[in-house]
């Protein structure tokens, strides 16, 4: 297990905008959860731009401290590092989200993470579906217990899971990105086993990520999601899409909204970034004409 040194640590909290540190409690378990799907966004640009970040855990941690993000991998495997250096007992496991129209399963593409703990009368453990990974689900922890919970403007379920024994699943929202993720029982011990999975979706060309840049992002009242160059902002009011048209609005956008100032990429390689979303949105555009 990689040990988090102090710095580090100060230095990730300061990210979240965590000033001081707590006791192991669910309060602060809540906090951590919400601080951190709110300050760093579930995205897809390193690996859009042909620039993808290792999915170590110390590199991770940096990504974050550093002022980047990432996806499930690395948010989730940061996250899992800095939970455990707090005090808090994670178990890492393998899951697997479920695209819209597909089936469900557990491939090991994404990281799925609980943290046990002692309820708060001192008689029980309960343990928590926590994931800074998905982008636009939870905002905060989730029991793992069977039943329907609301985190506005999302209604989340969790149920036995129909494809491994003994899992379950966390079935987003009947308007979401996707139908759900479904979780293995078995602790994984190390990240390594998801290597392979990173391999792919980071430097394949049958990768969904090597072509379309995503950013999303949830926040108390809804969430954000860049898609290219078409924003949809989800609310209880509905969700509301624009079209990003200029690359000063849409760099904007990205710092502004979603927390991504593209820290270190240089100028030639922002305009290289910004030259490709528009040429495949532009093709998206035609081929929806």
């Amino acid at each position: 297990m990689m040990i988090m040194t102090m710095e580090e640590r100060s230095a990730y909290l300061k990210r979240l905008g965590i000033r001081e540190i707590q006791a192991p409690t669910r309060t602060f378990l809540f906090e951590l959860h919400k601080a951190h799907v709110n300050k760093l966004s579930w995205q897809t640009i390193d690996i859009f731009a042909g620039q993808p970040a290792s999915m170590d855990v110390r590199e991770s941690i940096q990504l974050m401290i550093g002022g980047r993000s990432g996806y499930c991998f690395q948010l989730n495997g940061a996250f899992c590092a800095l939970l455990r250096s707090l005090g808090y007992r994670v178990s890492m496991h393998r899951a697997g989200v479920q695209p819209l129209g597909e089936a469900p399963r557990v491939n090991s593409f994404h990281l799925g993470l609980t943290v046990s703990m002692a309820g708060e009368s001192n008689e029980e453990d309960e343990t928590w579906i926590v994931d800074a990974g998905l982008g636009d689900m939870p905002y905060e922890p989730i029991p793992l217990r069977m039943g329907e919970y609301e985190q506005s403007p999302y209604t989340y379920k969790v149920v036995e899971s129909g494809v491994v024994r003994d899992g379950w699943r966390l079935e987003h929202d009947p308007f979401a990105s996707f139908a759900g993720v479904d979780f293995a029982p078995g602790i994984v011990q190390d990240i390594s086993e998801f290597n392979s999975k990173h391999e792919y979706y980071s430097q394949s060309a049958e990768s969904p990520w090597t072509q379309l840049l995503l950013v999303r992002h949830r926040h108390e009242q809804g969430s954000n999601e860049l898609r290219g160059c078409i924003w949809s902002k989800r609310d209880r009011s509905g969700i509301e899409k624009t079209e990003i048209r200029t690359k000063s609005d849409w760099f904007a956008l990205l710092g502004d909204v979603f927390g991504e100032r593209l820290v270190r990429y240089s100028r030639q390689e922002r305009d290289e970034l910004w030259q490709k979303v528009k040429r495949k949105h532009e093709e998206w555009k035609r081929s929806n004409l």
